[in-house]
């Protein structure tokens, strides 16, 4: 068990890794394939729509077979998926690609959302603590992996990117094959817990919408930061930089919550952070000038940071161990449309308008978010 707490780390930084790599060679990958704007679009949404049925799908096995077989499956898929694009020739070779690099990120992490628990907890009910200081992992590695392959690039090829970063990956597999997954494995106790008292759970509900809502708000900064700046006076390279303020921001509000936040006070943080994220994002609507558009970038990394680990920690110290894997399956699934389908409303009314305007959809995120969150606190309450 000494190993679990490294090989959560090793797999975290994957994980994160995993949401920002498409997004950082698509400018490169589009070139070596010679497609359009337009197929470069539908392999990043195939990402988002693959992970919806196959964390949902994941959930149950998670729950019903041993722990290991399907992490270690999970993130050798995405080692095998990343060298099948790196050495992609045709865009029907990369949709395979891509959706076999979903199907290995959703497996990875709907068991490592459960694992994380365990590998960072201090003591009973520590969800809280363990799912921010375990995101801050997830974060570092979306947070790196723009650098690392920029780097690679003016190294070496394309096709040897890829696979550098495919042995990165293989990194948490190998400490894995040394993990006693024995602790996690389910007993019989899991079949007392059915889908039925799932779904009938308030909870389960609240927390899939609060993703739902949420997001597109973490979607959204990270996609149109840049662009939102420099339409506000801000230098393109300053621009840029920003955005790396942006989520040093959020794994930084991710590290003070977890030692910082109280036990009892997780829902009231969420309130809090959803109410406060609707008032500064209504004031990028309305911003003219540089200064305070940058300062109120780098408010949102620190109000969105704790949000989603925060939810996480909600929902698994509400539902028994022997369920975790569904409610994690099941959160992703409801929130994955939100998460999928609204930045491609913002999209869409930001090339009629602008995208300025267009970011007034993701205050109605901010202020649905909140009003899921005061249903928790309620329920928490009542």
């Amino acid at each position: 068990m000494e190993l679990l707490p490294a090989m959560m780390v090793a797999a975290l930084l994957v994980g994160g890794m995993g949401v920002a790599i498409l997004g950082t060679i698509k400018v490169p990958f589009a070139r070596r394939l010679q497609i359009d704007e337009a197929k470069v679009g539908g392999l990043v949404s195939l990402f988002g729509f693959a992970m919806i049925p196959a964390m949902l799908v994941v959930g149950f096995f998670t729950d019903q077979v041993d722990k290991g077989i399907i992490f270690i499956g999970g993130l050798s898929l995405i080692v095998l998926s990343l060298v099948a694009l790196g050495w992609a020739k045709g865009y029907l070779a990369a949709l395979a690609g891509v959706l076999v690099f979903s199907m290995g990120w959703s497996l990875s992490i709907n068991v490592g959302n459960v694992l994380v628990i365990p590998a960072f907890s201090r003591h009973a009910h520590d969800e809280a603590f363990a799912s921010n200081l375990g995101n801050v992992f997830f974060g570092l590695g979306a947070f790196l992996t723009p650098l690392l392959v920029t780097w690679l690039l003016r190294q070496t090829s394309f096709p040897a990117t890829l696979c550098v970063l495919a042995g990165l990956a293989l990194v948490p597999v190998v400490l894995a094959l040394r993990v006693d997954f024995t602790p996690f494995t389910p007993d019989a106790a899991a079949a007392a817990v059915g889908i039925e008292s799932l779904l009938s759970d308030p909870i389960l509900w609240l927390c899939g919408f609060a993703l739902f809502f949420y997001g597109p708000m973490e979607a959204s900064l990270a996609a149109w930061t840049t662009t939102y700046l420099r339409d506000q006076g801000v230098k393109e390279s300053t621009a840029a930089g920003m955005l790396s303020v942006f989520w040093l921001s959020f794994m930084a509000a991710r590290l003070i919550t977890a030692f910082a936040l109280p036990a009892g006070a997780e829902r009231g943080l969420i309130l809090a952070a959803g109410a406060v994220s609707a008032g500064i994002l209504f004031a990028m609507v309305y911003n003219r000038g540089a200064a305070t558009a940058m300062m109120l970038v780098h408010a949102c990394g620190l109000f969105f940071g704790p949000i989603f680990p925060t939810l996480i920690a909600v929902l698994l110290g509400h539902f028994p161990p022997q369920a975790h894997g569904r409610a994690v399956g099941l959160l992703f699934a409801i929130g994955g449309v939100g998460w999928t389908m609204i930045p491609i409303l913002i999209g869409s009314y930001a090339q009629r308008t602008s995208l300025q305007r267009a970011l007034i959809i993701v205050v109605f995120a901010a202020v649905g978010l909140s009003a899921v969150a005061g249903a928790l606190v309620f329920l928490a309450a009542s």
